[in-house]
């Protein structure tokens, strides 16, 4: 059968609910490249060459893949899948089924041999299923086009030059091929023993009430299949919205911790200005005190004999010394003790001063340096954030909401689980 294509179910970086995750190392996976990788690989070249031509801005290809995805003439890629028997005679864990998967592993090592047009990038063998079955993901292309660029997407054309030409409505060039395949398959079981029973070729005429019947199957198989493809997506949505709202948690928190530190640094740094101004005053207020003192200490510094008073003609030296000399040597030394104490306690506010002004300094500088952090970390924190909320409006605002909720649940329900762990710990401890 031909489906939609899902490499990431194929690839099992998400399990629906019909696998067996235990079984999965069982799965063999044949190739597994990026898609946009494949398409460099294919139409690079064909696209410059194709840009080089157009006069037109307008009218040049940016990203062929994108132009191709988003269009509604071609499909970027096309799958089919392959499945032998069903889960009553080839069940994956039967030896049956692992015939079944030998079948398929034989089929898909000469497939794209068999159709050098159909770019394989994805091929995946399931084992983890009901029954085995081989998915495989290919990008249909044709060269020499003489429309658009010359190597091109196109699954008539690639069809077309493996020889496969359409004819009535039922003979569609994929219909053809869809045919030359089985044949191909068939012809490898019979090679193991298997007969291909080929339901459904030889059916009665149906009544007009059984043909709607199966037409109203068909239409409910078609949309289970709708079903499948938007579970897919959703859960792959989920994981980019639980990946990008961890990021935006991150961001958000950053930023909170980094506004109150900028706050909280800009409020240090601007009381150390403050400190600093008062410090520098108090040292203006000093500054003439201490000019003062060297001029008092430089007017009693003279010598004694200068400072001493001449004796009277008849004064004896008793005199001289109780009522001129001892008063005014008294007089100098009680000038002189007080002046050293001044000038003691002087230079010690001074010195207080000079460290508090030069510990201000040193913070100041650093505040400033903070400061400076801060405001560029902040600035690449708004930048993270901008472009989450571009991811937030191209996802939707709705489903961010959903998905933090979710979030939330989980993250409660992971720490009462450790929670019970550690508790079961520590009653095995004890």
């Amino acid at each position: 059968m031909t489906g939609k294509g899902s490499v990431n179910h194929n690839s099992r970086k998400f399990h629906a609910k019909n696998t067996d995750p235990k079984r999965s190392y069982w799965n063999v996976e044949y190739c597994n490249q990026d898609i946009r990788e494949v398409y460099h690989e294919l139409f690079d070249e064909a696209l410059d060459r194709y840009n080089s031509k157009q006069t037109r801005k307008d009218r040049k290809i940016e990203d062929y893949y994108e132009k191709i995805r988003s269009g509604k003439q071609e499909k970027p890629f096309h799958e089919i899948i392959l499945q032998i028997g069903d889960k009553d005679n080839m069940g994956a864990t039967t030896k049956e089924g692992q015939m079944a998967a030998r079948i398929l592993d034989e089929y898909m090592k000469d497939f794209q041999r068999r159709n050098p047009t159909l770019r394989v990038f994805s091929a995946h063998l399931h084992m983890d299923e009901a029954t085995p079955h081989l998915h495989i993901d290919f990008v249909p292309y044709t060269t020499g086009s003489k429309r658009g660029l010359d190597t091109r997407v196109s699954l008539k054309q690639a069809l077309s030059a493996l020889g496969f030409k359409g004819g009535t409505r039922m003979e569609t060039e994929l219909n053809q091929w869809v045919a030359a395949e089985k044949q191909q398959l068939a012809s490898i079981m019979l090679d193991h023993g298997i007969e291909w029973e080929q339901k459904g070729t030889h059916e009665k005429h149906l009544s007009l009430l059984d043909f709607e019947k199966q037409e109203r199957a068909k239409e409910v198989a078609a949309l289970e299949e709708q079903k499948a493809d938007l579970e897919e997506h959703n859960a792959t949505m989920q994981e980019v919205n639980e990946k990008w709202l961890d990021h935006l948690k991150n961001i958000e928190q950053d930023i909170s911790s980094a506004r109150e530190s900028w706050k909280e640094a800009d409020k240090k740094a601007e009381q150390a200005k403050k400190n600093v101004a008062q410090y520098e005053k108090k040292l203006t207020e000093i500054a003439p005190m201490v000019k003062e003192m060297e001029r008092f200490a430089e007017k009693y510094s003279a010598d004694p004999e200068e400072v001493l008073p001449e004796a009277g003609t008849l004064e004896t030296g008793k005199s001289y010394r109780e009522k001129k000399a001892k008063p005014l040597i008294k007089k100098i030394v009680t000038v002189l003790r007080s002046v050293y104490r001044a000038y003691f306690d002087l230079s010690r506010r001074f010195n207080d001063i000079q460290r508090s002004y030069e510990r201000a300094g040193n913070k100041v500088n650093s505040l400033t340096t903070r400061v400076e952090e801060l405001w560029n970390e902040n600035r690449m924190l708004r930048e993270n954030l901008e472009d989450f909320e571009r991811v937030k409006e191209a996802l939707g605002h709705d489903t961010v909401k959903t998905i933090v909720q979710a979030e939330r649940q989980r993250e409660q329900a992971l720490k009462e689980q450790k929670r019970a762990q550690r508790r079961k710990m520590d009653r095995g401890a004890r």
